[in-house]
């Protein structure tokens, strides 16, 4: 059952955790986007979410994500691994797909927006640990990969998103996938969850994706893609 007031301390707390850690690192709070991911949580956890003033919500799986937004005022970014038969409703739906790792989703993508009219903002996967079980272009393949996807989706290309490896140090892998921006000229750095999103930022991220210590514990197991 959705606690409204829970959500809304809980955020608070999210939110001064972040002001801290930005202001460690010689930074501005304002300079992260905070992605409350919302995924097996139910709508009216995102309704009250926005009531306490967020409204960057991170949704896994697209079939989900559909019966949650578009909500007016609030941005959807989908940052599971997208199949390739989802696309077109991804295009649909989403102001950012935060998961492009291969060219056959890209010609997806590409297809699907020609279709719809619309083109989210687009992050590059990037496999930062090259961890056999996850989703992402191998880090061997990926500044080929981003220069190929910057040719063809110009501006769109926004930026990378990463998963370190849950064992190891993080800011390690935050700091390679930084540089790997810096390298490409994108500015948007996805990294940090709810666990290390503080490393995440003293790295460089842009974006974290927080999920249960806002909304709590998940209703049900799924694929992770942030936290």
């Amino acid at each position: 059952m959705t606690d409204p007031s829970a959500i809304a301390a809980n955020l608070g707390t999210v939110r001064a955790h972040i002001a801290a850690a930005s202001r460690a690192a010689g930074r501005e709070p304002s300079e992260i986007t905070l992605i409350a991911v919302s995924k097996t949580h139910p709508k009216d956890a995102v309704l009250a979410a926005m009531a306490a003033g967020q409204t960057v919500f991170g949704e896994n799986r697209v079939q989900e994500a559909e019966e949650k937004f578009p909500l007016p005022g609030a941005k959807l970014h989908i940052i599971g691994g997208l199949q390739t038969n989802k696309a077109a409703h991804a295009v649909r739906i989403a102001d950012s797909i935060d998961s492009l790792d291969r060219v056959k989703l890209a010609d997806a993508i590409d297809h699907a927006a020609q279709a719809e009219g619309r083109l989210p903002e687009l992050l590059v996967q990037v496999n930062i640990g090259d961890e056999p079980q996850k989703s992402g272009v191998p880090t061997a393949e990926a500044d080929a990969f981003i220069r190929a996807m910057r040719a063809r989706f110009g501006e769109k290309l926004a930026g990378l998103m990463c998963i370190p490896p849950a064992e190891a140090d993080p800011l390690p892998y935050f700091k390679r996938l930084a540089a790997m921006a810096d390298a490409h000229g994108l500015k948007v750095r996805s990294m940090g969850m709810s666990a290390d999103y503080e490393a995440a930022i003293a790295a460089g991220a842009t974006h974290i994706r927080v999920g249960t210590a806002i909304f709590g514990t998940r209703e049900a197991p799924v694929q992770q893609a942030d936290d």
